[in-house]
């Protein structure tokens, strides 16, 4: 199947980064039934017709699905026939989930051929044994999603109805299902490294085995051609390492002003020259830097004016509900002004940051894990374990070679004092921020975006601050030349809750959620919600943007800073877009508030232009 076939949903390929030509997508209707009380593998759901349909990848609790059931859900049935081709005999088969929320066990023929735990990262079984060429066979999901867990589960809320900035839950099946066929001895997941330095790719090609006399090549192509290639014996490493060198004359970097990608292509091939496996993908030759507290692209200093997308939709809630759906938040946001976001909450799909990285759109990779503390006896809205730490290298695994993230934050808003105890949130978050650091030695790491910050190491400092007046919250940030930076007090007692700063690169990676809703502008109470009191009318929203959006912008120690929010998201109205994308504000004059000069250059010189 290929991406032409649009009879199912979401048919487009999931992984443009690792792809192969042939492929079976597996969206569309399933069997489905809810499973209130945990007890249908004693009842013999596994191996019984389910009692509804749903549409796939759209989680239940969506109408999208053919389902809208808004309840919690401790535990979802899905079914369907599984058909590998006859012509895929030979080759082992791999059954692709893009994510499942939260913890998933699948049987195939009534056999079971995995599980996993997570509802965040994707996730691959090997299925060849359990399934018959040609034949169908069926295939059986499990998904259970307790809701007051210690999982990570982002803003989906614990209560029935949402509240605050807490939206509906994700349960099961929300990202693409699909099978591929593979060799025996198979290309995995390739790591690309940019070395903008050497002027050249940093390749390294894990394998699923070593075949005697066994070779991988790589080849580097632009829109002229072949650029240039390397190979090497495949037979004496699991992952063998290639350096492509590219010509000088064939060099072209990038940046958000030019998202250059080149095309990969890695073959696997016998002794007798036979190919084995072809997989192709694509790069980014670009490179990120820390020079005092500025963040350099490509060497050169680039204010990031990012925003916070949350990644919900009305009918499909964290599913996208087109392909299209996804290019077209990243166009609203640039044409608002930004250059770039943080994907909050949740860890978006693969072919999000396709587009970012073809769009030249910065994004900070991030977990979903809000609100995290491990404070004994008290209700909390997410708790630490070792799932976060195995969930986020699955997550780097994944996206490690787009070139649009520039900077993984593996925690958000951390809610827990720092006392004389180690917590297990101190430990989790240590093992999160060297996990990330071993991964990837290319992008800077921040430990937790807001609160309480753990990590002396990381890279990055920040802050959330939503205070509504232009002035005060510009006050708020009158030190941080001196060393001195706001930083997120315990709301109970005023003290901070984080490690001193050290002088990092520093911004505010939440503020504005500015109030507003035309529908209700004069009314004396609101069915939303949003940050401070609302604006009364438009004037007093672009009062504060403007004004907010100066203060940062202008601000000589910042690097760059982030907007809430893209959208309105069901009962908050603190987008710069109503919820359905439609236009809520002058949308040229948020990007000129953005586009303003800026006074860094004035300040510091030596960190040349910033763009």
């Amino acid at each position: 199947m290929t991406d032409a076939h649009t009879d199912i949903p979401r048919p487009e390929y999931p992984r443009p980064q690792f792809r192969r030509d042939r492929w079976l997508n597996l969206n569309g209707t399933w069997g489905f039934e809810i499973d209130r009380g945990d007890s249908g593998l004693e009842r013999g759901l596994r191996d019984a017709e389910l009692a509804g349909e749903i549409l796939v990848p759209f989680a239940p609790e969506s109408t999208m699905s053919g389902i809208g059931d808004l309840d919690f859900h401790h535990s979802v049935w899905y079914r369907r026939a599984l058909h590998v081709p006859a012509e895929w005999a030979g080759m082992r088969v791999l059954l692709h989930f893009g994510a499942v929320d939260h913890d998933a066990t699948v049987w195939v023929d009534g056999v079971e051929v995995g599980r996993h735990r997570g509802g965040f990262s994707s996730f691959t079984f090997d299925v060849t044994d359990a399934a018959r060429f040609g034949e169908d066979v069926p295939l059986v999901v499990r998904a259970r999603d307790e809701p007051h867990a210690p999982q990570a589960r982002g803003k989906q809320g614990r209560t029935y109805e949402p509240f605050g900035a807490h939206y509906w839950r994700t349960t099961g099946i929300w990202q693409t299902v699909w099978v591929e066929p593979v060799p025996e001895a198979a290309i995995r997941r390739p790591r690309i490294t940019p070395n903008l330095a050497g002027g050249s790719f940093d390749v390294e090609v894990p394998l699923s085995a070593n075949v005697p006399g066994a070779r991988v090549a790589v080849i580097v192509s632009d829109g002229s051609g072949e650029v240039v290639r390397s190979e090497v014996r495949a037979d004496l490493d699991l992952a063998p390492r290639l350096t492509l060198p590219l010509p000088e004359d064939r060099r072209r970097l990038w940046s958000p002003a030019d998202p250059f990608l080149y095309d990969l292509r890695f073959e696997l091939t016998a002794e007798d020259g036979r190919v084995l496996d072809t997989v192709d993908s694509y790069a980014g030759l670009r490179s990120v830097s820390i020079t005092g507290k500025a963040i350099r692209i490509n060497g050169e200093v680039v204010f990031q004016r990012l925003v916070l997308d949350q990644g919900y939709y009305p009918d499909t809630l964290m599913t996208a509900p087109t392909d299209a759906d996804l290019v077209r938040d990243i166009e609203l946001s640039l044409a608002a002004g930004f250059n770039g976001a943080r994907l909050h909450e949740k860890v978006f799909e693969e072919r999000y940051l396709y587009h970012a990285d073809r769009l030249g759109y910065l994004v900070w990779g991030e977990f979903g894990d809000w609100g995290c503390n491990s404070r004994e006896g008290e209700s909390t809205n997410q708790q630490p374990d070792a799932s976060f730490v195995q969930e986020w290298l699955e997550v780097l695994e994944r996206d490690y070679s787009h070139p649009a993230i520039i900077g993984w934050c593996p925690m958000n808003e951390t809610w827990q004092a720092y006392g004389d105890r180690i917590t297990a949130l101190d430990d989790v978050m240590r093992g999160m921020f060297l996990a990330t650091k071993a991964y990837d030695t290319s992008r800077p790491v921040l430990d937790t975006s807001g609160y309480a910050h753990r990590i002396p190491e990381s890279d990055v400092f920040d802050s959330h601050q939503y205070e509504q007046d232009p002035a005060e919250f510009a006050a708020h940030f009158a030190r941080l030349s001196e060393g001195d930076p706001f930083v997120n007090p315990s709301p109970t007692t005023g003290e901070s809750w984080s490690i001193p700063y050290r002088g990092q690169p520093f911004f505010v990676s939440e503020f504005g959620g500015i109030w507003w809703n035309a529908a209700e502008a004069d009314a004396t109470e609101s069915s939303g919600w949003g940050y401070g009191e609302r604006v009364r009318n438009l004037e007093e929203f672009y009062a504060r943007f403007e004004g907010q959006i100066a203060a940062l912008s202008d601000h000589p120690d910042m690097f760059g800073y982030c907007y809430t929010q893209l959208t309105d998201v069901f009962q908050e109205q603190n987008g710069l877009y109503h919820f359905d994308r439609s236009d809520k504000f002058d949308v040229a004059r948020l990007r000129a508030a953005q586009t303003r000069p800026a006074a860094i250059v004035a300040v510091h010189p030596e960190l040349g232009g910033r763009t």
